[in-house]
């Protein structure tokens, strides 16, 4: 679909929450779990994401908090250090999410092309 030579797309975006409000998965959280698997450390996640070491563990704490399992298995200290891996249940709720962000993006653009589309074409509105 085109407006002035220009290609229309449509994005959305998709979170999880509670019955409350309570955030609990959204791309952010998807993201902090891809880059601590990446890292195997929640500080190594914190900075190839550019925020604290409090925040991304905050954001990791609440999670697990309300969906009231662990996402993180934690690696304390030693001659090697610390670290941190994702639970096999984290490994499936990243699976889930990537799963439900892409279905719902097509979904989107079927729903645009079908509605939308037809509101760029001309009518008797002009």
């Amino acid at each position: 679909m085109a407006a002035q030579g220009r290609k229309l797309l449509v994005h959305c975006k998709v979170w999880v929450e509670d019955e409350t409000g309570e955030l609990i998965f959204g791309a952010g959280r998807l993201r902090i779990l891809e880059a601590v698997e990446r890292s195997g450390s929640i500080v190594g996640a914190a900075k190839e994401l550019g925020m604290s070491y409090s925040a991304v563990w905050g954001k990791i704490h609440a999670t697990e908090q309300r969906l009231g399992r662990p996402i993180l298995e934690k690696k304390i200290g030693g001659p090697k250090g610390g670290g941190s891996a994702l639970t096999p249940f984290a490994k499936h709720l990243l699976e889930q999410f990537r799963t439900l962000e892409g279905r719902t993006q097509r979904a989107a653009e079927e729903i645009f092309e079908e509605v939308f589309r037809k509101a760029l074409e001309p009518g008797p509105w002009e």
